[in-house]
């Protein structure tokens, strides 16, 4: 079994395999900002398709190669050249699935390392895991496991990611609404965030937008619908990722659910309210400091990290109103007024 050398390569190359998600993606950036700032490393990027543009985002990262997620038989040949192309000196598997660790195999490198979460088989691909199976941490604390593998010091968390200039209508304040996830145990009902807009427009903030994937569209329309006042603009489904980034860098607030554009805001400085249903906020929340939290409270069910409610009621988010989650957010002292000679974009 090949050893990882005491003495790091000076400028070696650096084969990141991170596929999906989105919010998986910005996981795994602060361990990757330390690979390069620490070893000056050159690093490239493995990942699915839709998330090429977004990587391109990453200012450390040189080179993005697409692996096929779908038609992989006829996307291979390419997929080969590209990642043949460079020959690393440390190919890393962020992601730890059968399908990550096979996209990391096929490339040309002396070591492969894999996370200590990987399963599916992927460890047969791998020389080395990092770090020990603990999921009791969050995800970005989790991925910098691959670091302090490569005795590189956790000195600093950063996401270093540029998204382009998004021109937008309305004043500010600014606030972003994002109601949807993939999982129904994270989506509260509807009437919350429509609830939450109007009391929102009503308290000063002078524009709100709604953003989501193309598939959330109906209930963004549906939103905009129930808010029905002057101010709300739909952005669903309108954006590519990181055109949504730019968006969300600009807003004064996001208000969201457990999802992939949370994470997004997060890593673009701007401050997250998050909803959490069944999932774990210690786990998957927006990472960093100011960051709110709204859960429902007394419910030894939650987090049940589940797709499905066992209870049958979704308590967890159904008992939450919007008074409550305005409530939240005012007291951990964001103030929403409007800005003094802002004007429209």
């Amino acid at each position: 079994m090949k050893q990882v050398s005491n003495s790091l390569k000076v400028r070696p190359r650096v084969l990141i395999v991170k596929l999906s998600s989105l919010g998986d993606l910005f996981h795994a950036l602060p361990a990757v900002h330390l690979i390069k700032k620490h070893l000056q490393a050159e690093v490239d990027w493995v990942t699915q398709p839709e998330y090429v543009p977004l990587v391109r985002c990453f200012t450390e990262v040189n080179h993005v190669i697409s692996f096929p997620r779908r038609n992989m038989l006829r996307g291979l040949p390419t997929y080969l050249r590209e990642v043949r192309r460079e020959r690393y000196d440390y190919i890393l598997d962020m992601q730890g699935l059968l399908k990550s660790a096979l996209a990391a195999h096929l490339a040309d490198g002396e070591v492969r390392i894999g996370p200590s979460y990987q399963r599916e088989g992927a460890r047969l691909f791998y020389h080395h895991v990092a770090g020990v199976r603990d999921k009791n941490r969050h995800a970005v604390e989790e991925a910098l496991d691959v670091a302090r593998f490569l005795n590189i010091p956790v000195d600093e968390i950063a996401f270093p990611v540029v998204f382009p200039e998004v021109p937008l209508e309305g004043a500010a304040p600014r606030v972003a609404l994002i109601p949807c996830s993939r999982w129904v145990t994270k989506n509260p009902p509807s009437t919350l965030f429509s609830g939450v807009g109007r009391l929102l427009l009503e308290r000063g903030v002078q524009s709100v937008f709604l953003v989501g994937a193309p598939d959330d569209a109906s209930v963004c329309e549906r939103l905009a619908a129930e808010i029905s006042c002057p101010g709300v603009f739909n952005l669903c489904g309108k954006t590519t990722l990181p055109e949504l980034g730019g968006i969300l860098s600009r807003m004064d607030l996001v208000i969201t659910v457990d999802s992939g554009p949370m994470h997004l805001a997060a890593a673009g400085g701007t401050r997250v309210a998050a909803v959490f249903g069944a999932t774990d906020p210690l786990r998957t929340g927006p990472y960093g400091d100011g960051h709110i939290l709204i859960t429902e409270e007394g419910l030894a069910c939650r987090p049940c990290l589940s797709r499905t409610c066992r209870r049958g009621d979704l308590a967890c988010l159904n008992r939450l109103t919007p008074e409550q989650v305005l409530e939240r957010i005012e007291q951990a002292g964001v103030l929403l007024k409007r800005h003094t000679g802002d004007h429209s974009s």
